[in-house]
């Protein structure tokens, strides 16, 4: 099967796991905050399913419809020392159909990395659509854009080596605010709140917002203080919550993925 960074909840951990709603309704856990779980590895993992797990792979066997340029960008990304930042392939598909429902044509991609999820988001657009891809390193995007070339969708494809919140501030600047239909944030998380800003301002009214790593390994149940990446999406988490900008989903998908659709 695919070769992904995941871990393992232990069987006890995920059926606590799902008794905290009920505990937290009934009123169980008054005074107490959270019982003591231990979510695995404190590595950033890509899903809460186990690869280990046949249910991993058997929702793989019957769901995964990859291009093969795709799974060739994602073989060549599973080789790299920093091959566990690329997005879950599930994941990936998600964000691609999504793409497809809403019939987005401007996309926004904050994280580049290899370009394993441009390539999905471009394959998905129509010939005339564009994904905006910002990153500050082009030596990993060289490992993905002689594949954008071979199957097609260079073209489709403006890459921006600076910092995002540049080229967000340059998009803003001119005139793009309300006009483009999806965004992608999965870069540094010291920035994610600004990064979730500048691109709800970018977004049209039914456009969807998705932001990455919104579980962060379940470093998020208890955020150290000298934890400024942890701290970051917590507080993000927290007031996508009472956002009334937008509606949102959080979805246990890879290391959990929040959708904000922008009302």
């Amino acid at each position: 099967g695919p070769e992904m960074p995941l871990f393992s909840v232990p069987k006890e951990v995920a059926v606590g796991t799902a008794m905290l709603g009920v505990a937290f309704a009934t009123g169980l856990l008054a005074g107490k905050r959270y019982p003591s779980l231990v979510f695995g590895t404190p590595k950033s993992p890509k899903s809460i399913i186990g690869k280990s797990s046949p249910l991993w792979q058997y929702m793989l066997d019957h769901s995964l419809r990859e291009h093969p340029i795709l799974k060739k960008l994602r073989l060549l990304t599973a080789d790299h020392p920093l091959g566990k930042m690329m997005v879950s392939c599930d994941q990936a598909q998600l964000m691609a159909n999504l793409v497809k429902l809403i019939k987005a044509k401007k996309v926004i991609e904050i994280g580049v990395f290899t370009g394993y999820n441009t390539l999905n988001m471009a394959l998905a657009l129509p010939d005339n659509g564009r994904v905006i891809a910002c990153d500050i390193n082009e030596d990993y995007v060289k490992i993905g854009k002689p594949l954008w070339k071979e199957v097609g969708v260079e073209h489709k494809i403006d890459l921006r080596i600076k910092p995002a919140i540049q080229t967000l501030d340059e998009l803003l600047a001119n005139g793009e605010s309300e006009t483009f239909d999806f965004a992608f944030i999965d870069a540094d998380k010291e920035s994610y709140n600004e990064y979730y800003e500048k691109c709800l301002r970018l977004i049209k009214k039914g456009g969807i917002i998705a932001i990455d790593n919104v579980l962060w390994g379940g470093r998020v149940l208890k955020p150290r203080k000298d934890d400024l990446a942890t701290q970051n999406i917590h507080h993000l988490n927290e007031k996508l919550l009472r956002d009334a900008r937008v509606n949102i989903s959080m979805l246990p998908m890879g290391d959990g993925v929040t959708l904000a659709f922008k009302l």
